[in-house]
């Protein structure tokens, strides 16, 4: 295949082939974000021929993806992409280099089981920089250009959701409330991000791809500059992003701050192992990303 996954291609294509060998009639995927994502892929392969650009969500490729995938189950073992209620997988095109995102609604999982016991064993860095992704999604999916009222109030209850139990899931990974909530909080940010994303996601995806930071501690190093950047342009939902995070003084950028500078992952982009000669290609990176725009690309009267 002419591209590399959203974790390993390698492991796309060797679950493909176990696909086929099997005779399967359909995909158990487990795990996390990346797991999810190649599940939903092996399953578009089985059907589709490549190359994976053609169905490049953001060049329309969405028209190109037919019903005939096999079905799909998603069983989350963190919280926070949501993938296993998205219709998409995120690939890193070897042509490119940039992540892609693969949409449709055909890749929708046919189940999605979600027991917040299954992230009991996450460390407190995955458990902190998964759950900054799950509030990113709330947060740019609030903020994003659509029209979508039902998303938008999926987004604001799941930023109260990250807002009162991701440090408590993060200082004790066995709080089955803590947990639970956050898988909930996953759930309703990949929902509500069906309507869009925005800059913070553009400037994040290159940090991955680039400098390999992971996605959610991407997320967390940008999300607070972004809200102050966004405020000037649309400063009462960015008063609402403040109250549901629990501030009361219309400052969401200082309340994200707050939230990141109590969990255990580092808050500078050079301490994240981001050099100035990569800046660059973080730049030009960021400028093709699709999200910054208007979010994702959905058919019409798709979401």
């Amino acid at each position: 295949m002419p591209a590399t996954c959203h974790g390993p291609c390698s492991t796309a294509v060797a679950g493909l082939a176990a696909w086929r060998e099997s005779e399967a009639d359909c995909v158990v995927a487990v795990g996390g974000g990346s797991p999810l994502d190649v599940g939903k892929l092996i399953a578009l392969m089985a059907t589709h021929e490549p190359p994976l650009k053609q169905y490049d969500d953001a060049t329309g490729g969405w028209a190109r993806i037919r019903a005939d995938i096999p079905p799909v189950v998603t069983i989350p073992t963190t919280a926070g992409t949501g993938s296993e209620v998205g219709r998409s997988g995120v690939v890193i095109l070897k042509s490119t280099g940039l992540k892609t995102v693969i949409f449709s609604p055909h890749m929708m999982p046919e189940v999605a089981l979600c027991d917040p016991e299954l992230t009991f064993g996450l460390p407190p860095f995955l458990t902190a920089a998964t759950g900054i992704d799950a509030l990113t999604h709330c947060i740019e999916a609030y903020l994003s250009i659509g029209y979508h009222p039902f998303a938008d109030g999926l987004a604001l209850q799941g930023i109260e959701l990250v807002a009162a139990h991701l440090p408590r899931a993060v200082a004790d990974g066995t709080d089955l409330e803590a947990r639970s909530q956050m898988m909930v909080a996953a759930s309703l940010g990949a929902t509500a991000f069906q309507k869009g994303l925005g800059v913070c996601h553009s400037l994040a995806h290159p940090l991955s791809t680039v400098a390999s930071v992971h996605h959610g501690h991407a997320n967390a190093l940008m999300l607070a500059d972004v809200l102050a950047f966004n405020a000037a342009a649309v400063p009462e939902k960015v008063a609402r992003v403040a109250r549901g995070l629990g501030a009361t003084d219309g400052d969401a950028a200082g309340a994200v701050r707050r939230l990141i500078d109590g969990l255990p992952m580092p808050s500078r982009l050079a301490d994240a192992g981001v050099e100035e000669g990569m800046l660059p290609a973080l730049v030009a990176q960021a400028e093709a990303d699709g999200c910054k725009a208007s979010g994702l690309v959905a058919p019409p009267g798709g979401l």
